[in-house]
């Protein structure tokens, strides 16, 4: 895997869509990687570089939760010296070493290799740890967030310009909340019309 150091935003969202895979998060639905047919299509969906052609094993996806369990314990801690130390551990998981080389329009970039023995989830770990680092360096650890949703327990890491992302997957844990202050809405308005039209019935 060649991984682009400067580029810390694939990283940051692997995490958070890897962290909110499990049925901790997914309770309406369950657990996400139920095997390795199910990473597979995760690692695709989420243009995870990974070598062409390998498709992941059982032994892989163990690996791979075991990852997952590591990446929610670092977004959970508010020192930002362990997340640091944590995340340089990731990176070296796969033993990567930096590489200069030219990206596709022809610029000098700095680059992570990882070796060729290294194993599905020790990319994996690299690309996270990078994501985090990079995080650290350019924005702060305060973009690692849980998700504003009252009814969720996931976290996420926002990437974005403005930082305001307050879900960890807004078009599910934003619309839901939507969808539930909708509710309330419309029953408190039932409510206080079925209180207007009894208070305007005429007494007996």
């Amino acid at each position: 895997m060649k991984i682009h150091f400067s580029d810390y935003t694939l990283g940051a969202g692997v995490v958070t869509a890897l962290v909110n895979t499990s049925a901790l998060v997914r309770r309406s639905t369950g657990e996400m990687l139920v095997d390795a047919s199910a990473l597979g299509r995760f690692l695709s969906e989420h243009d995870v570089p990974l070598t062409q052609g390998v498709k992941p094993t059982a032994e892989d996806l163990e690996q791979v939760l075991v990852l997952r369990r590591e990446l929610r314990r670092i977004l959970e801690t508010t020192d930002e010296d362990h997340v640091a130390e944590a995340a340089n551990a990731l990176v070296g998981q796969a033993g990567a070493s930096p590489l200069l080389t030219r990206d596709t329009d022809g610029h000098w970039q700095w680059y992570l290799a990882t070796e060729p023995h290294a194993s599905l989830a020790e990319e994996l770990a690299t690309l996270s740890g990078t994501g985090l680092l990079g995080v650290l360096r350019a924005l702060s650890y305060d973009r690692v967030r849980h998700c504003a949703s009252p009814v969720c327990d996931g976290m996420f890491i926002d990437t974005s310009k403005a930082g305001r992302r307050r879900y960890c997957m807004p078009d599910l844990c934003g619309n839901r909340l939507n969808v539930a202050n909708h509710r309330v809405r419309r029953l408190k308005n039932a409510q206080g019309s079925s209180a207007r039209s009894k208070g305007e019935e005429p007494s007996g």
